[in-house]
Order: C-alpha cells, then structure tokens, then sequence
C-alpha cells in the first residue's frame, strides 16, 4: 500500500519530518490555528493553508487505501486477484483509476453479456477474439456461429449467436480501465458543452437566455457558467449535451482492438466497438466527465465563497462604542434599537420618519435625545428598503448637532435570518424579529466579526451559486473559514458570545455554554488559568485554545496578548534581564527588537515563536484587523432612475465573482463591474483587485432600469473602453439572471 507520509512530502513539496509532525498534531487532537500559531518548531513553520492542504490529502488518500483494502477483498473472494492486478490497485493515486480497475470484477445486475454467457456463447466470444490477429488470413463467422444456434437456449440463427458473442466482447471492452481512462481524458480536453432551451420556453421567458444556444469547451468552461447549465437542466429548462467527435474515439478503439485484416472480422469488430462505446461507455464516461467538471466548479465556487466570507468576517470593525441601530422600511416603519459600547442592548422604539411631517419631527426629536442620553458614537442603518430615504433622514438630524456621531450604512444581508434563529430566541425571547435585527445590524458594525459567526455563512450573500454546490464540502470550508478568522483576530474571553467561543480552538458548544454559566456565576475572568476551573475545559483544551482568548485589565498582563501561556516563562525571563517588570514589558519595543533571542531558545521554543512572541509584545492586544473605512453615498442619486451615464461615484463591494464584481452605489440595486473594467491592466482574477467590503470610486456605464441592470467601470475614464470577449455571455447578462448565481439577500 501507499506511504501515505512520504507521498504527502513530494506532492506537497515538504520535508518528510513536516509532514510526519503535522499529521501527529492533528491526529492527536490538535486544531488548525493552534498547529500553525504555536507549533511552528514542530512543523518547520507550516501555515494555515499549508495544513489545510495537507490534511485534506491525506483524507483522500486515507479513504482511497480503505477502499483499496475493500476491492482487493473482493476480488480475491472472486478467485481473480492476480499479482499483476494486486499492484496496479496498491499503486493508485485517484479514486476513478481505482473504480476502472474494479470495474470487471464489480458485482452486476444481469446484462446482454451476461444473457449470452448463460446461453453458451462465451466460447464463440473467445474463439473470436483469439483470430483478432495480424496473421488471421480467413474467417468464416457465419459458419463457426452456426454450431451454437440451440433452440432451447433460445439461440435460432447464426446471426443471433454472434450478436451474443458481440455483446461478450463488447462487455469485455468496455471495463478496460486503460480504455476508459484515454476516452475520459479525450472527453476532458477535446468535448463541448453545448446547451438548449426547451421549445416550451420562448425567447426572454426565462433567466437562462444567455444558454439558449449555448457552447464552451468542456476544460475551459467556467464554474458559474457549468453550474448554471446544470441549475438550468435541472429546473426542466436546458438540454446540456457534451458534444465530441465520434470518429476519433471510434478510431482510438479501434487501433487498440482491431489486430487482424481480415475484412470480415475488421467489420465484426467495428460494429462491436461502436456498440460497446455507445451502449456501455458513453453514459457513464459523460457522467464522470461532468462529474470531474462539477468537482471543478463546486471547489472553485467555494474557495470564491471562502474568499468573501473571510474578506466579510475580517471587515475592520468601527469599534466597540454606542451605537444606534436602524433597521429602515416605510409602512411599518424604522425598528431603531440603542447598543451600549459592549453591544448590549439599552432600549427601542419603531420611528417613522417617512409618514408625516409631525412623525419625522418626532423620530428627530427621539433620535437627539439618544444620541445625548447614551452618548452615541456610531449609527448604523440597514441598506434594505427605505435605506436611502432613512440615511437622509438622519442626517438631517445630525446637521443641527455640535457634534456628530459616525452614520455608517451597514449591509444586512442575514439579519433577518439571525432574527428568527434560535440564537436570537435565546438571546433576546422577549423581543420582536425585527427588533432582533435591528440589533444584529448596529452590532455588525461594532464587531463584524463576533456578530456574522451567529449567522449561517450561506445567509450571508457572499456565495456563487452556494445552493448547487457540494453542500458538505461547503459547509467544511465554510467552518473552516469561521474558524481561521477568529482565530486570526482573537476573542475577548469576558464579553464573547456562545457562539464566538464555539468557533474557538479547542472549544465545543458544550464547553462554550459552560465559560458563559461560568462567567454569569463568577464574575469576569480574571486569568486565563481560571479557564481550568470551568467544567468540561480540561488541560488540552486550555492548551488549545488559552492562546486565542484575552482578558483585558486581568491578573496577568500576558492574558491580554496572543503569547500562550506555555511561553509565559520566556517572557517572564526576557523581563527579567531588561530590569522590567512583567507589566511593563510591553511598553519597551525598541528595547525588545535588540534581544539576542537566541539565548532563549529552548527544546519546545525555538526562534520563530520567539519571534511571534516579540512581535506580539510591541503591540500587545492589536486588532489584526484593516483601519475602519466607509463609503459616502452620492446626495440625491437614491433610485436607479438618479443614475446618469458617466456619473462617478463611492460603492462598497458587496460579492466577488470570477467574472467581476458587485458594488452597492447606494440605489437599492447592485451594480455590476465586470472584470475587463476593474482594472487599467488586464485582470485574471477580480479578487487580485477587489474584495468584499472594500470601498471603492465607480464611473456608470451603462444603465438598463427596464431590466435594473448597471453596468459600472474602475477604469481610468480617459482611456478607450474594452470589453473582453472571454466573458461576453455575463456581460448580457441580466441582473436577475446574475443574482441568481447568489444568495438572496434575507
């Protein structure tokens, strides 16, 4: 069987040792962010996607021996396992070269091939196949099937004899696993989605126009693009075809089956290969070429979800200070909520700002009084309906104002969804939904971060086609993504929700529920070895995750850095020799960055944690998080109808696509940059230029109200417009037909 480490090591380009080490850590219950935060010595300084990589190979690799082990079995109960075949299988690398190999000795349902064998006709077959030869000079296949014509068998001509030795040979062809493994390439690299609308949907009935005579080369064809072919076909809408040149893959059988010249018997094979293809190959090859194609797609559409959640979760927090939250609408009007500077929720009151003069006046009057009373900071509104008109509404509050909170308009995609969750039950089960949402906006604001974990990444609205992907794989990295951001950033230990513990390393729900039961009984932590006394958190646990929490105005200065407390003695010593106390060792940077840190290398510490250790200690407690930055919606353009061609303008990205980008320019309506105007240069990846969250100018280039289509640029406005013709089905695209690559907003 395969060395599984060792593999690893020239796959991955590693050193054995890493490779060793890394599987060890994992296997011995060890997260991710720990292994690469404070393991560096053990795995030769492997980061986070290095051990993502790493493990997720060794997964496969893990799961393909055990099936491995299974096929094996099976063929040997089989009587068949050869010595030859036993090598080919241990030396598999890919699970359908493994599948192709089993295929023969597979346990089947009753076949044609099967029906002639049980009539006898298997030495006719071998009698046939041992003329298959260049020296064969005549053959008389009418004459040999004529002996096996037996009525009782069912067999009444020589003809259906032969069809029997056909559908034999034919059977026998197509399970060979070198055979299928070129014929699958060749559909790989040479076939040709091609697509249809059914005659039953006239033309700009539906979302999938830009698919009614589509075509894309099968290795060339864009995720978004396969995806939506497959929503199509699945919605009863599309035919999806795979189209490829039937002669060259008759021809490719041929020259590896047909040995002999005889015509005769040139003609029997001919007929048996093209059967053997079209009947027993073809279906199942296009199954596993879309399949391959699929895997493809799903992987590439999640690693672009993983890119905007993580670009979502890390979005520079405006701060922990007190905030007003608006959750705007018309009718029913503005759920406003007020938050204290630890996002605690104070009061509320629905506004209506956009009924009547008197009710604005009083939403004024109600909104002034807060700001004094609570001292407010920030204000944050939600970007749903009414956004617009709420945003001028306050600040026309503010004008009159000596001095102005921060009026920030907040992206409320899952709010909704956060509100009627049983978290927000648990939360606040004496409030309203809306008013939960309220909440769940202004606290977006003042921590991103600890607010969308307590949301379903799907809901979020940073996905490509999230519900037609692999939904395990998806939710893995979806967690995975969580998982790493949080730990990136740390988590304050005595303010933490439930559910920002959880995703903490080392943390389980029950262990998360229990710090909090904890907290609520004793009182704020005052160290992180008092982590020790809460039920359930035993010695790996607090070594899995002591580093990541903090505990600010503590026992221990150190509990407010990202220094574990396994390396709490180093530090300890370094003081020591600067003739500091502990306390002020972090106010002494320059005196740290002279350190011979050599001198305090040790077995388990060595160089690049003590490294870590100096970097953390200059700036202890840092957000590793963006400075804060917003966007300045443009005054009197808050309809699609208030745009104008050429207009510039301030958006926030709100998703990232392989074809491009969507801004919020402040209109109820995403507009679209595509990826040949991100950029003045060329652009292969629109994530190289943008990324969710980002604050970015905008020039409109066109705008379609009938179809709330809008087209924006980032380019230079005196250079001459371009358009890429790789991507020219997007950019016909309507904007109903491109939102639906992604989740709607809750």
């Amino acid at each position: 069987m395969l060395n599984i480490p060792q593999l690893l090591a020239q796959e991955l380009s590693l050193k054995l040792a890493q490779v060793q080490n890394a599987l060890d850590l994992l296997n011995e219950g060890a997260t991710i962010p720990f292994i690469a935060r404070y393991r560096k010595e053990r795995t030769g300084e492997l980061n986070e996607i290095q051990l993502r990589d790493l493990a997720d190979r060794f997964a496969y690799l893990t799961e393909l021996e055990e099936r491995k082990q299974t096929i094996l079995d099976a063929i040997a109960t089989q009587g068949k396992l050869t010595e030859e075949l036993k090598a080919k299988i241990e030396s598999c690398l890919q699970k359908n070269e493994l599948e192709d190999l089993y295929l023969p000795y597979k346990p089947k349902r009753r076949t044609r091939a099967t029906i002639a064998k049980e009539k006898g006709l298997e030495p006719l077959a071998e009698w046939i196949q041992s003329l298959n030869q260049p020296q064969t000079k005549t053959v008389d296949l009418l004459k040999e099937a004529a002996n096996y014509i037996d009525s009782e068998r069912g067999i009444k001509t020589a003809e259906e004899a032969l069809k029997g030795a056909a559908d034999i040979l034919a059977e026998s062809v197509a399970e060979k696993a070198k055979l299928r493994a070129y014929l699958r390439d060749y559909l790989l690299q040479s076939g040709v989605f091609v697509s249809q609308i059914k005659k039953d949907h006239p033309e700009g009935s539906t979302k999938f126009e830009m698919y009614r005579n589509f075509q894309a080369k099968v290795k060339e064809i864009a995720p978004h693009n396969l995806l939506a072919l497959l929503r199509g076909e699945a919605e009863g809408i599309l035919t999806v075809d795979i189209d490829y040149d039937e002669s060259s893959v008759l021809n490719y059988l041929e020259s590896e089956e047909v040995k002999t010249r005889v015509p005769e018997l040139r003609r029997f094979y001919q007929e048996m290969l093209k059967d053997s293809f079209n009947r027993l190959m073809k279906t199942s090859l296009m199954t596993e070429v879309r399949s391959d194609r699929k895997n493809y797609a799903d992987l590439e559409s999640i690693k672009t979800f993983e890119s905007n959640l993580r670009e979502l979760l890390l979005s520079p927090p405006a701060g922990m200070k007190p905030a007003i939250a608006l959750d705007p609408g018309f009718r029913t009007g503005c759920k406003a909520v007020v938050l204290d500077q630890t996002g605690k929720f104070l009061e509320y009151q629905t506004l209506f700002p956009h009924q009547s003069a008197n009710q604005r006046q009083q939403a004024g009057e109600t909104l002034k009084k807060w700001i004094a009373k609570y001292q407010i900071q920030l204000i944050a509104i939600g970007n749903g309906t009414a956004s617009r008109e709420t945003d001028e509404f306050v600040g026309e509050v503010l004008k009159s104002l000596p001095t102005q909170p921060i009026k920030v308009m907040v992206n409320e995609s899952g709010a909704s969804i956060y509100s009627a969750s049983d978290v927000a039950r648990e939360e606040f089960p004496e409030l309203d939904l809306t008013v939960r949402g309220a909440i769940s906006i202004g606290r977006r604001l003042q921590d991103p971060l600890a607010e969308l974990v307590k949301i379903d990444p799907k809901s979020i609205g940073v996905g490509q086609y999230q519900h037609d992907v692999d939904q395990k794989l998806l939710k893995k990295k979806l967690d995975e993504t969580v998982e790493s951001c949080v730990n990136y950033v740390g988590v304050d230990l005595n303010t933490a929700s439930k559910e920002l513990l959880t995703v903490v390393s080392g943390m389980t729900p029950t262990v998360a529920k229990n710090v909090i039961n904890y907290r609520n009984e004793k009182g704020v932590f005052k160290n992180r070895r008092e982590l020790l006394k809460v039920p359930k958190l035993g010695p790996k646990a607090f070594e899995q995750a002591a580093g990541f929490l903090r505990i600010r105005g503590g026992d221990q200065p150190l509990d407010n850095t990202a220094v574990h407390p396994e390396s709490y003695r180093v530090v300890q010593a370094i003081a020591s020799d600067l003739n500091l106390p502990l306390a002020q060792i972090t106010q002494a940077s320059e005196r740290l960055k002279s350190l011979n840190l050599q001198k305090y290398v040790t077995d388990t510490i060595g160089l690049p944690t003590l490294q870590d250790i100096i970097r953390e200690l200059e700036k202890p407690g840092r957000d590793p998080r963006a400075e804060f930055k917003y966007a300045t919606f443009k005054e009197g353009v808050n309809e699609i109808s208030d745009l104008q061609v050429g207009m510039e303008l301030e958006g926030i990205v709100t998703n990232v696509a392989n074809f491009g980008a969507f801004v919020d320019i402040g209109v109820h309506q995403e507009g679209l940059v595509h990826i040949s105007q991100l950029s003045d240069r060329f652009v292969r990846d629109p994530k190289e230029v943008v990324k969710v969250g980002q604050v970015v100018k905008v020039r409109v280039l066109e705008v379609n109200e009938a179809l709330r289509r809008i087209s924006l640029s980032m380019r230079s406005a005196d250079l001459p417009q371009r358009h890429s013709n790789r991507q020219t089905p997007q950019q016909n695209a309507t904007v109903d037909d491109l939102k639906a690559r992604f989740n709607k907003k809750a």
